[in-house]
């Protein structure tokens, strides 16, 4: 008994000392951006920051926000693509796939989550890079306003981050629905509904905040993408006039710069990682909200 009580006082040490690791991981990580951000910002200014639409770090001007509109884009367009798909193929797996294909099909989805990121932005810029740029030539002629472009664009990096976020909704999701008990479903079947009125009217209310959860995941992928986005996002750093255009993203900027930004350059790299992290801060405040009111109805 003692052994046992020893043990069990050690274990719990030893979670405190994970618990206690992981919030002193994300306290560093908040103290060095907003101990090096904030000063930038100050001397560039909150609004000219935030606000300003260009960006020449040669001549001390310093404007954010076409990356903020791109990254915003990109990661709606990924929302837009990546989300539905996402939820149908796990309601698929987990409710309507035969024996005999869940196992390649579930491997399939795993495969996609341990590809490289690179590996995906070279699938981008070799398929469909060229494919979106013969569509917005055959849009051209057809007269449509804004569909030129050379295939680096937000919709292909929208098509392409939708791919990417697509084994953690799917992951996620998946495990949410399967963890719906039973009775649930038998209780819909007895009552009359159909197998398709059951899934969606009980079963995805009841995994509701699991599938939230996969989505929130989903969606910080997608904002903090980098590499991927760069091979094929045209890395430009406007407003677009339209999704067949080039785009350059947060994270983008931060990466494409850095190797060679000194001083005020360099600091407001890091204060444009400030506004990425308080993007993050700003979904996950939004879907604890989401889900307090949830628990609640």
């Amino acid at each position: 008994m003692k052994s046992n009580a020893w043990t069990e006082k050690f274990m719990r040490g030893v979670f405190f000392i994970a618990a206690c690791a992981s919030v002193l991981a994300v306290a560093l990580i908040c103290i060095f951006l907003f101990a090096n951000g904030i000063p930038a910002m100050k001397e560039i200014g909150f609004v000219e920051f935030l606000t300003g639409k260009t960006w020449k770090p040669n001549n001390n001007l310093y404007g954010i926000f076409p990356m903020i509109i791109g990254s915003l884009y990109v990661t709606a367009g990924a929302i837009i693509i990546g989300v539905p798909i996402g939820i149908l193929t796990s309601i698929f797996m987990a409710m309507y796939c035969p024996k005999v294909i869940y196992k390649p099909l579930k491997a399939a989805t795993e495969l996609l989550a341990g590809i490289p990121s690179v590996v995906y932005g070279f699938f981008g810029l070799v398929v469909l890079v060229p494919w979106i740029r013969q569509m917005g030539r055959n849009m051209k002629a057809m007269g449509i306003v804004g569909a030129s472009g050379n295939g680096n664009s937000i919709l292909t990096a929208s098509i392409l981050l939708g791919m990417m976020i697509l084994p953690t909704i799917v992951g996620v999701t998946e495990s949410a629905i399967r963890a719906v008990p039973s009775h649930y479903y038998e209780g819909a079947l007895a009552l009359g509904a159909t197998h398709e009125r059951s899934i969606f009217t009980v079963i995805l209310p009841a995994a509701k905040s699991g599938v939230i959860a996969g989505v929130v995941l989903g969606i910080g992928r997608a904002i903090g993408e980098t590499m991927a986005v760069i091979m094929v996002a045209g890395n430009q750093a406007w407003i677009p006039e339209s999704i067949m255009r080039g785009v350059r993203t947060l994270t983008a900027n931060i990466v494409l710069e850095m190797g060679y930004a000194t001083d005020l350059h360099r600091e407001a790299l890091i204060a444009t990682g400030v506004v990425l992290f308080v993007f993050i801060l700003i979904i996950n405040f939004c879907v604890a909200l989401l889900k307090r009111r949830s628990e609640h109805e």
